[in-house]
């Protein structure tokens, strides 16, 4: 409840970039390998985002 007023930061908007990413990543694995590979080098991207804001 107390989370209701708190904004999320970049790197929490970032992580679930990520995790979205790599769940399509994971249904596309088994029917479409180029568009599964264009959503796991995106999540690729943003991982790297992510470290270089974590840093």
């Amino acid at each position: 409840m107390f989370k209701l007023f708190k904004r999320k930061t970049t790197v929490e908007k970032l992580q679930d970039q990520y995790k979205k990413l790599m769940s399509e990543w994971h249904d596309l694995s088994s029917t479409n390998r180029t568009a599964s590979d264009e959503k796991y080098a995106l999540a690729q991207q943003i991982l790297e985002e992510i470290d270089k804001i974590t840093v």
